[in-house]
């Protein structure tokens, strides 16, 4: 075995000494890094600091310089995040079964207190606000006030969470986004910890539990999504086990042109790395386009990294890096750290930087067109000039094409009505409305909601200027939103309140109906709350194809609402125009958005701000905004403080319907039991190309008539007060009721039905794939799910993982996974297969009424093979499936039959 490199070396910034693991020392040893990219100079040097010829070997940081000789690398290495991020729907199942250990431990007659994280850990609770009321001045206190209700039995846990282990801080409800309050706070761009008496520096990295961590790329941090139970593992001190990636590069050049927004390029960037193909693998962005790009812009592009597929899309640190930090009230001393140790280390971004990398792209940003995205998947880039023609696509697959008639036709007098400028957008399933005194009709195509929400824009000063420029505009112009519209503003964190009213945008935005609603994830996630039941009702009586329009990042089938079948991401200002016009059919680039006090038609280029007003706007942004947002960030209101905390190092489960004691470790020993052979399985759903965690994961609302509204009705839960599936996340009966229940999955054993059905073998019967499973589970029989290309996109949820190993299934086979979700199925004891090249369902003609056996599992190696045989009524045959366990550590995970037994053991000695 090679020596590993001695590289400490000491840095000495305004009368402070730090010491680092010198990059250019390394290379003395190891070989020339200077072309290296940045991102895997980050990894580089995270080797070198946790260097023990264990977990990390001189072999491989060889691996990482040498990976420059064909810019790709087999090799496994052991990465050692500096911290962890959590969300509050991802973090209290994470919380739920560190207390779960807590427990187990007690049992085996150890020290419950040895399970405690090692990794600062920070949970930023902001997914459980609802839009339950909006468009006036009290909504936000409204929502505030009943999120508070709902959600006390979880804020109780999180408080005891809080004060029980050691290194875990929460930030209260009502404060941000985690990705905001991460990029304006909490990221350090350069991490320090005392170690033996010196103040040691390293760059600043971590995992999350959301897969937009990756926003945090965009200040020169290097984070990304796994699920929480490898979240868990790496706040207990285990490495990250991952394959050195290719990381792609993507040539920035040139300067947006006046009207194209930060939204416009992250769309475009999106679509050209989804053509590309960039799963599982890195993308640094480089060139000097870099120059001129904000901040808030590289931090958008980078938010959507699971939208183009990549692990992570980085920005290396430069002077525009050290200005936002400035801007956002981090430390002098922290500012002069951050260049002199990334100047140190060679992770500042010089001009001309050309790295050598896998592959590369390039876009000259003069080149970027106002766009959107949709219906249903981010990378789907739409130009806003082709938006109707986009929808009436979406008719012709629903077989409604033939009575749409001609898209963005003006009434032949071109007048007033009630709402604006009378379209003939009318179908024969256009609806009568009254509503609020009005009485008009809602038509396909019909903007049901319009959202200011999610991470990706509202960290942005310029889209959100922009958004309240056009909305002062449009009311100098006499324009209002129409009446059908649910309107929301929920910023990533407080600042951005600050920054409107400065600029004297916030009674604009309000003026519209765009009222603050809460500081949280609201619509992109799903939690969109109900639409006015005039407009449900309408909806559902015709079968309309409506829309939203959001400044999100996620527009999965049944994501936003369930009633709404078509989803378009937008930049903020057009949420605002879409809002106005009340129609994706309009073409904003040559429509009115309705006529101004004079009966003139206005249209939306009479009304979009200039980039010299927004940059005016947005100089009001300033520095103490941010020290008094964040000068007392894990206090919370006076509800917060005052809710109760057990004293009690091991939780005492109380009986509720959020939190539960989870059975992941009942009957499990210091040893792990052995690996047996799935013989005689039935298809539990056999699933189609795309499927996401949204569609196997439970999230949004829950149906009374389903499962899991079911079982809380039987324990005295009435529907009001079912809250959504995320805020339940804590309970596995809740859980493993809703996964595989969303309704739009489409189960290919069930011809034509759409929703959590399935039919049940042998007996035939069409039922929820809940019940069927069950039904299994009480004869004894295993189960597998099959499935199509890329299964698992999407979120890093772990219920899509947890809830199909307690539903029984052992085994998933597929075309294709996604990255986070396949290393989640293993982390819960759930082997994923890839089908051979070349063989799928359909090349199988797989009905779902076969048998499945799989024998070989008893002797896996990483990226080995399996045989699937496969039984039905004709006979046999069989495939050699590729196991999809690719390293030695997910290979030991699986043995223990999951990541958390492994790490439980391992803390205790039997491992």
């Amino acid at each position: 075995m090679s020596k590993i490199p001695e590289t400490l070396q000491s840095l000495d910034i305004d009368s402070h000494t730090y010491h680092y693991h010198s990059l250019p020392l390394a290379a003395d040893t190891l070989g020339n890094i200077d072309r290296l990219p940045k991102t895997l100079k980050i990894l580089l040097e995270n080797q070198l600091r946790n260097a023990d010829d264990e977990s990390v070997s001189s072999e491989d940081m060889q691996a990482l310089v040498d990976w420059q000789q064909e810019g790709k690398s087999s090799r496994e290495i052991g990465y050692r995040p500096a911290r962890v991020l959590m969300q509050d729907f991802t973090g209290v199942p994470g919380v739920v079964d560190l207390a779960s250990m807590r427990a187990a431990v007690e049992k085996l007659g150890e020290d419950p207190a040895c399970i405690n994280p090692l990794s600062p850990v920070d949970l930023v609770i902001d997914h459980s606000v609802m839009v339950d009321k909006f468009g006036n001045p009290a909504a936000f206190q409204d929502n505030v006030d009943i999120e508070m209700q709902r959600n006390r039995e979880r804020y109780e846990f999180l408080r005891w969470g809080q004060k029980a282990f050691d290194n875990f801080s929460v930030v209260p409800p009502g404060t941000g986004i985690c990705h905001q309050v991460n990029l304006e706070y909490l990221g350090k761009t350069v991490w320090t910890k005392e170690e033996n008496g010196a103040t040691l520096a390293y760059p600043d990295t971590l995992v999350g539990t959301d897969s937009h961590t990756t926003m945090i790329n965009g200040l020169g941090v290097l984070g990304w999504g796994v699920g929480g139970i490898e979240a868990e593992a790496a706040m207990l001190g285990q490495p990250v086990s991952m394959l050195i990636p290719e990381v792609i590069g993507f040539k920035l050049t040139g300067k947006l042109r006046e009207g194209i927004t930060a939204t416009d390029l992250v769309l475009t960037v999106t679509e050209m790395l989804r053509k590309k193909g960039v799963v599982g693998k890195f993308v640094e962005f480089y060139g000097d386009g870099l120059k001129d790009l904000p901040l808030a812009d590289r931090a958008t592009i980078a938010n959507m990294a699971p939208e183009y597929g990549a692990t992570c899309g980085f920005f290396p640190v430069d002077d525009e890096t050290l200005n936002y930090l400035r801007l956002t009230g981090r430390e002098d001393a922290q500012v002069a750290l951050v260049e002199a140790y990334s100047k140190a280390q060679g992770l500042w971004r010089e001009p001309g930087d050309e790295p050598i990398f896998t592959d590369t792209l390039h876009l000259d940003m003069t080149e970027v067109e106002a766009s959107l995205a949709g219906p249903k998947r981010p990378q789907d880039r739409v130009e806003l000039k082709n938006m109707p023609a986009a929808f009436a696509k979406v008719m012709e697959d629903d077989g409604k094409a033939e009575e749409l008639q001609t898209v963005g036709k003006l009434a032949s007098e071109g007048g007033q009505t009630a709402v604006g400028v009378d379209r003939s957008y009318e179908h024969s399933d256009s609806q009568a409305v009254s509503f609020k005194g009005q009485d008009f009709k809602l038509d396909p195509g019909a903007v049901v909601i319009a959202a200011i929400t999610s991470c990706t824009n509202t960290s942005n000063p310029s889209v959100m200027m922009a958004a309240g420029l056009l909305a002062r505009k449009a009311l100098e112009k006499g324009l209002v939103t129409q009446p059908w519209v649910k309107t929301s503003l929920a910023p990533g964190s407080k600042v951005v309140t600050d920054y409107l009213e400065a600029a004297n945008l916030s009674d604009d935005l309000n003026a519209l109906g765009f009222n603050l609603v809460g500081y949280g994830c609201t619509t992109c996630i799903g939690n969109s709350g109900p639409l006015p039941e005039e407009i449900e009702k309408a909806v559902s009586d015709g079968d309309l194809t409506v829309a939203s329009v959001l400044s999100g990042n996620r527009n999965f089938e049944g994501r936003v609402h369930p009633l709404v079948k078509t989803n378009w991401l937008a930049s903020p200002p057009l949420v605002v125009a879409y809002a106005l016009a009340g129609n994706v059919q309009c073409d904003l680039t040559q429509d009115p958005l309705g006529t101004d006090k004079q009966g003139n038609p206005v249209y939306l280029k009479d009304i979009w701000p200039s980039q010299a007003e927004i940059a005016t706007a947005v100089e009001k942004v300033n520095t103490a905004m941010f020290r008094k947002e964040y000068g007392a960030v894990f206090e919370g209101d006076d509800t917060w403080k005052a809710i109760k905390v057990s004293e009690s190092k091991v939780y005492q489960w109380p009986a509720s319907t959020y939190i539960q004691h989870p059975p992941f470790f009942e009957g499990m020993g210091r040893e792990p039991d052995a690996i047996e052979d799935v013989k005689d399985a039935r298809i539990l759903a056999m699933l189609g190309d795309s499927v996401t965690t949204d569609h196997i994961s439970p999230a949004g609302a829950i149906k009374p008539d389903s499962p899991a509204g079911r079982y809380l009705q039987e324990h005295g839960v009435e529907p009001v007060d079912f809250n959504s599936y995320g805020s339940r996340r804590g309970n596995h009966e809740v859980m493993m009721r809703g996964t595989f229940a969303n309704v739009r999955i489409k189960n290919e054993m069930l011809d034509g039905v759409v929703g959590g059905e399935t039919r049940h073998v042998p007996s035939g019967e069409q039922m929820a794939i809940y019940d069927a499973a069950m039904k299994y589970q009480e004869a004894g029989t295993p189960l597998v799910v099959i499935a199509g290309k890329e299964y698992g996109t999407g979120s890093s949820r772990d219920w899509a993982a947890k809830g199909t190993r307690l539903l029984g299934v052992r085994a998933v086979i597929a075309e294709s996974f996604e990255r986070i979700h396949r290393s989640n199925l293993i982390g819960m004891g759930v082997v994923p297969l890839q089908f051979p090249e070349g063989e799928s369902r359909e090349t199988l003609s797989l009905t779902g009424d076969e048998e499945v056996s799989i024998a070989g599992l008893s002797d896996l190696s990483p990226g080995g093979s399996v045989k699937v045989i496969i039984k039905n009524a004709e006979g046999e045959r069989s495939v050699d499936a590729k196991c999809r366990i690719d390293t030695l550590n997910e290979l030991a995970y699986y043995r223990h039959g999951g990541i958390l037994h492994y790490v439980l053991r391992k803390m205790i000695g039997a491992a």
